[in-house]
């Protein structure tokens, strides 16, 4: 174990501080955020594919070697090394590399090694390199298929291959911009996070290609440029054209491609297509651009042809599949779904027939992790224990007995080896930093890889506090996290900075390591701030019903129970009800200005970030998912614009964007900026030029300076 990484002190942590006298300064807080003040990690820890053996970095050595172990040895051993890989390509008259980073196994003998665009493929059994293959420069979006052994990517708007030997074949070749191959579409909603689909054995590439002819081109200004120029972008803004997706697939062995009839009308979204293990199906999701209607159907890959649609969804608000089907077998899928309320999983046949439900309950089913076809049984991520933790659990599906096999409570990062005996599990909580174990299946630890050190030992910072809050509907529980000064003296007055997101698909109170705060909130909680933070209905992991009340009134439930939250925090004598702040980002940004325009005589200071506007400014895909379009609701639109709030500013309030935003577009703050100037409203306004929707960076530390000064300023 001496070798495995950094992190091996076991913290011993006070339940309410760290009971230290250093001071966090926000600088250092966004500075050394990842390098020194999160918990340590074990470097490329993952299972030896077809193994019980684990493997991990050895950072000690400068990352010239790989590890190995496994639950039952006490010590690792050294596997591999930089200086073994480059023996085998000096042979081959070949680079050679400085270290490992970025690996992945292929099978239990021969490792993918990646160096940028420069794959390396080395067996550890015959210590051989056995081969090597470098894409072009311009490569993107890169797929490797082992089966095949080969590498699909897009270079611009095109799709390409490159096996092992080298051989580069183009799949597509479209001149015109507007058509799109291999790249993600409907701008990654849906759970759609790439446009390359190998097929199970190989043989088949499945791709998506898009039509954006008719999106309108957004100009983004360059302004490194003398003069500046324009660099536009497709932007489907709600309520207008939109962009035709179809699927392609082509034949490896043929070199010939066709699509898919997904026929009519081409503003529909066509969602995760799932190869069947046996290649001769696609199941893929047609969803309407209503987003109210879902066709599950099944295609037959020769013809391309529809077999049958085998079962849809429907719902007044919205439908909203993310997951792919996933397949255990040539006949049978689980297909997750919220019909009942709550994401679950549900046993169909090929033929559409469902033969029953899995799961169900008050709770979610995350990520379905393995499938061990010997015992019928599913391991899946899910929040059965609690509503802001992440447990990894397991289910027969003949007897639908659920059992828990992490039981320390907090948020597990968990991955199965090959024959579903042992899982790594690395998890924390608010008072755990970070520990790794190798935990076997019936949930005891057979191992302790490492247990993270305090890193912020040093620091006199308070743990947050989780709890709850009753919403405005009075009978549903919201979670809060509240981070106090490391001073904090209840005789005191205390200003108030509340941070918020309130929308969909985000969760910000975990029970994780500081709650899931970012390290810069507790450097302004040192600073002598109360901090707040409380999840709305709107947001995630509690259900469709909790999500779905934003439906085309986004921003009205949310801030209810905002609202709710303050009432709770000016139950304590120590808050200055005079001296509250708020402050987010994107939707927190849209929130931001929606409670300083709303609220204008509880807030008193807010900063808002890259913040929606007016919701005809934002894109189709996500704004008329919970909006539905201009034409359909514009009463919504009307109460949702924060155009029309304008005159109502009162505090101070700072809009922050990234003036190359691609996301929420530049014209959303400069729109409002317009309004408070009609209006006679004063407000400040801070542009960071060559930033997209956020402040990535040497540059983010300016931003955190930016909000800190701010808030010290005006409240």
């Amino acid at each position: 174990m001496k070798k495995i990484a950094f992190l091996l002190i076991v913290a011993f942590i006070s339940i309410n501080s760290f009971s230290q006298t250093k001071k966090l300064n926000v600088e250092e807080a966004q500075t050394n955020q990842m390098a020194f003040l999160y918990p340590g990690y074990i470097a490329g820890l993952k299972w030896q594919e077809g193994t019980e053996n684990y493997t991990t970095i050895n950072v000690e050595n400068g990352y010239q070697s790989i590890m190995q172990s496994n639950a039952k040895l006490k010590k690792d051993k050294e596997l591999i090394t930089v200086n073994e890989v480059n023996e085998s390509l000096s042979k081959l008259k070949l680079d050679s590399i400085t270290h490992f980073y970025d690996y992945k196994w292929i099978n239990k003998n021969l490792i993918k090694l990646g160096y940028g665009k420069r794959f390396v493929f080395y067996n550890i059994n015959t210590k051989k390199v056995e081969f090597e293959v470098n894409l072009p420069k311009d490569a993107s979006d890169i797929f490797y298929c082992k089966e095949n052994e080969t590498f699909a990517y897009t270079i611009e708007n095109n799709l390409y291959i490159t096996n092992n030997k080298g051989k580069q074949t183009q799949i597509t070749n479209d001149k015109d911009k507007n058509f799109v191959n291999g790249q993600t579409v409907s701008r990654s909603e849906f759970g759609i996070t790439n446009g390359i689909f190998w097929s199970p054995k190989g043989n088949y590439l499945a791709f998506y290609r898009k039509d954006e002819s008719k999106v309108t081109e957004y100009p983004i200004v360059n302004v490194n440029t003398t003069p500046a120029t324009v660099e536009p972008t497709k932007y489907p803004m709600t309520g207008q054209a939109s962009e035709n997706v179809i699927l392609g697939i082509y034949n490896i062995k043929t070199g010939k491609t066709h699509f898919l009839k997904t026929g009519k009308p081409n503003e529909q979204y066509l969602i995760n297509p799932t190869w069947n293990p046996n290649e001769k199906d696609i199941i893929l999701t047609i969803l309407n651009r209503g987003q109210n209607h879902a066709m599950i159907n099944r295609y037959d890959v020769a013809t391309g042809n529809l077999v049958k649609t085998l079962f849809e969804e429907k719902n007044d608000k919205w439908v909203e599949p993310e997951k792919f089907s996933y397949f255990i077998s040539d006949t049978d899928f689980i297909w997750q779904s919220e019909r009942d309320g709550f994401m679950h999983m549900y046993l169909y046949n090929i033929n559409g027939e469902l033969k029953e439900q899995i799961t169900k309950g008050d709770w979610i089913v995350d990520e379905i992790k393995a499938y061990n076809k010997k015992t019928g049984t599913i391991y899946f991520t899910g929040t059965k224990n609690s509503p802001i933790e992440n447990h990894l659990y397991s289910v027969n599906i003949k007897t639908k007995q659920i059992k828990t096999l992490t039981t320390v409570e907090g948020t597990h990062n968990c991955a199965l080896n090959y024959n579903f005996k042992y899982f790594i599990d690395g998890y924390s909580n608010i008072k755990t930093p970070r520990v790794y174990n190798i935990t076997s299946v019936n949930g005891k630890v057979a191992k302790n890889l490492a247990t993270a050190e305090n890193p912020l030992k040093e620091y006199n910072i308070n743990l947050p506090e989780i709890g709850t809050i009753k919403a405005a509907d009075g009978k549903t529980d919201l979670y809060y996290r509240l981070i106090k000064p490391s001073n904090f003296d209840e005789n005191k007055k205390y200003p108030v900075i509340v941070y918020v997101y309130g929308g969909p698909h985000a969760q910000m109170v975990t029970n994780s390591w500081m709650a899931g705060a970012s390290m810069w909130l507790y450097a302004m909680a040192d600073k002598g701030y109360v901090i707040f933070t409380v999840d709305n209905r709107g947001s995630a992991k509690r259900g469709f019903a909790f999500e779905s009340v934003i439906h085309r009134q986004c921003g009205q439930e949310e801030m209810k129970d905002q609202m709710e939250g303050i009432k709770f925090l000016k139950s304590h004598k120590w808050v200055d009800a005079d001296r509250i702040g708020v402050d987010g980002w994107s939707y927190g940004g849209f929130m931001t200005v929606s409670l300083m325009t709303n609220h204008n005589e509880t807030f008193k200071v807010g900063v808002a970030g890259g913040p929606v506007i007016d919701w005809k400014y934002y894109e189709v895909m996500y704004g008329e998912r919970y909006m539905d379009t201009p034409q359909e609701n514009p009463e919504g639109y009307e109460l949702t614009s924060l155009l029309n709030k304008a005159d109502s500013l009162k505090g101070r309030l700072l809009i922050i964007h990234g003036g190359v935003d691609p996301t929420v577009v530049w014209q959303n703050s400069q729109m409002f900026i317009n309004k408070c100037i009609e209006s006679g409203s004063l407000i400040d306004y801070m542009v960071y030029p060559n930033h997209e929707h956020n402040v990535r960076g040497k540059d983010r530390v300016h931003l955190i300076r930016t909000i800190a000064r701010y808030f010290d300023e005006h409240l």
